[in-house]
C-alpha cells in the first residue's frame, strides 16, 4: 500500500475518541505489522474494538495495541504543559471566530473571518501568536472528512523552516471547534518541546504574512 493510505489510516485512528497518539511500526518488507494506540479518558477496550475496524479496512493483519495514559509516565514539553483550548465562539453577523488559548496562566485571543472551518483554524493561529509563540507555519488546507466514526476536520501545515510540515485532526460538535483542536493537534507539540518558541520574532512574523499571501 502507499504512503498515502497509511496516512489514512493514521488519521481515521486519530479520529477515535480518547486517542492522544498513535505510533505505526512495520515489518522487514515494509508492510505495517503492528499499531500502537494511546488513550486517555476512554475505555481502552473500547477504543480497541474501534481501531480493529479501522485496522480490518487497511491492514487487516496488523496487530493493535491500545495503552492507556494513566498507567504511563507523565510525558510533557520542557515547560511540563500544554497550549489548552479554552473557548470558541462564532459570530454569524459578521463571520468571525475567535479562539481563547490557555498556558501556563495566560491566554492568548485569536480572531479570523472565512468561517468557523478556515477561521478556527486561523483564529487558533493568531491565538497561538498572541500567547507569543513563533509559528513559522502557514494553513494550506482545512478539510472536513467522513469517518468510520463521524465527520472530522484535518487541518494540513506547510512549513516555512526546516521543522517538516504538520497535520492535525479532531471530532467535535461544531466545526470551529474541531478546526482548533486540529490545530492544537498539529502544532501542540511543537511549541511546547522548546520554551524559546515563545519569544516570537518580527522575522517569523514576516515568513508567516509571506507564506499566507
Amino acid at each position: 500500500m502507499t504512503a498515502t493510505i497509511e496516512d489514512d489510516f493514521e488519521l481515521e485512528l486519530r479520529s477515535l475518541p480518547g486517542v492522544l497518539n498513535v505510533g505505526i511500526s512495520h515489518g522487514d518488507g515494509g508492510e505495517v505489522d503492528a499499531v500502537t494506540i494511546l488513550v486517555r479518558g476512554q475505555d481502552p477496550e473500547a477504543v480497541r474494538d474501534s481501531a480493529v475496524q479501522v485496522a480490518s479496512l487497511y491492514y487487516p493483519d496488523a496487530a493493535v495495541i491500545v495503552e492507556d495514559a494513566k498507567d504511563l509516565p507523565s510525558v510533557r514539553g520542557s515547560n511540563g504543559a500544554r497550549v489548552a483550548l479554552v473557548r470558541a465562539d462564532f459570530n454569524e453577523h459578521n463571520g468571525m471566530s475567535e479562539v481563547h488559548l490557555s498556558y501556563a496562566g495566560r491566554v492568548g485571543i485569536g480572531r479570523a473571518g472565512s468561517g468557523p472551518l478556515i477561521g478556527g483554524a486561523e483564529a487558533t493561529l493568531a491565538a497561538l501568536r498572541d500567547l507569543k509563540y513563533a509559528i513559522p507555519f502557514y494553513l494550506m488546507t482545512v478539510t472536513k472528512v467522513d469517518t468510520v466514526t463521524g465527520w472530522s476536520v484535518i487541518v494540513a501545515f506547510r512549513s516555512l523552516s526546516d521543522d517538516g510540515d504538520r497535520m492535525g485532526i479532531a471530532r467535535s460538535e461544531g466545526d470551529l471547534v474541531a478546526a482548533a483542536k486540529a490545530t492544537l493537534d498539529a502544532l501542540n507539540r511543537y511549541v511546547t518541546m522548546d520554551p524559546d518558541r515563545q519569544r516570537e520574532t518580527p522575522d517569523h512574523e514576516a515568513l508567516i504574512e509571506n507564506g499566507s499571501n
